[in-house]
């Protein structure tokens, strides 16, 4: 059986149901699973009517903000929100000068039978680079040790907006960009342990080259003119390489300023 997942950072989940742009997508690309990142809301607030899924949901405390979600054709075994308590205090994760990161909705995992598949809505940065410091300090190696900890059980598959652009072909203009959030040293040297603790950047693949992109400033026309970065993936354990068949960006699904992505695999 072919497995098709997706993974989109919404912007907004009910702004895109409220435009008919969700069900549309559902209907056209019919997802076995859809991960969902930026829904902005509690489960109770949406609207999205989906029989065929099961749903479940890590929303943010902070009301319009962040929250990630998993819509599933295929019952998880379990579920879990967030990041373990002992990794939490390990990398001091609960406060920095802008709240409590994990109470921001970032993490939710779906345990199925043949691998973890986790949603994940990577701090940003912000354009002052004040949140740095969460990022390359605490977030990234705390995210790493527990996507290394589920692999230990069986093969872990995690997809999101991790908000960084790997290389200079994952941008249309990384000279510019060089050093600018999302495309710092620090950022993507921490994208760079996760390939070295042998995950595999999935859509890379499949894909070479650049003007593969996920997201667009809503600046100058940018989506029109392709000017964009690549900062949502799926990345999966070694194990899973010979099951990954397709892996994709739909720059041609609308409704958000990132597009969905997505991997199929052959179980």
């Amino acid at each position: 059986m072919n497995l098709k997942i997706y993974s989109w950072n919404v912007n907004g989940l009910r702004a895109v149901h409220n435009k008919g742009l969700f069900d549309s997508f559902i209907k056209k690309e019919k997802p076995d699973i859809v991960c969902l990142q930026e829904t902005k809301a509690m489960q109770h607030q949406s609207e999205v009517d989906l029989p065929e899924y099961e749903e479940y949901w890590n929303s943010a405390d902070r009301k319009g903000y962040s929250g990630v979600a998993i819509f599933t054709k295929i019952k998880p075994l379990s579920i879990m929100n967030g990041l373990p308590a002992a990794i939490i205090k390990k990398y001091k994760l609960a406060n920095d000068q802008y709240g409590d990161s994990t109470k921001e909705g970032r993490v939710l995992t779906a345990e199925f039978k043949d691998l973890f598949l986790v949603t994940v809505y990577t701090p940003n940065a912000k354009g002052d680079l004040s949140r740095l410091p969460l990022r390359e300090k605490r977030w990234d190696p705390a995210f790493l040790m527990y996507c290394k900890q589920l692999e230990k059980k069986k093969p872990v598959l995690f997809c999101g907006d991790l908000n960084v652009a790997y290389g200079p072909d994952d941008l249309a203009n990384p000279k510019e960009n060089e050093g600018e959030h999302g495309y710092t040293a620090e950022e993507r040297q921490g994208f760079q342990r996760f390939l070295d603790a042998g995950f595999l950047d999935t859509f890379r693949l499949f894909h070479k080259g650049n003007g593969h992109y996920t997201w667009w400033s809503h600046w100058a026309n940018a989506r029109a003119r392709n000017v964009g970065w690549r900062i949502d993936y799926f990345l999966a354990s070694e194990k899973l390489k010979k099951k990954i068949i397709a892996a994709d960006i739909h720059a041609n699904i609308t409704g958000s300023d990132h597009c969905p992505v997505s991997v199929t695999l052959k179980l």
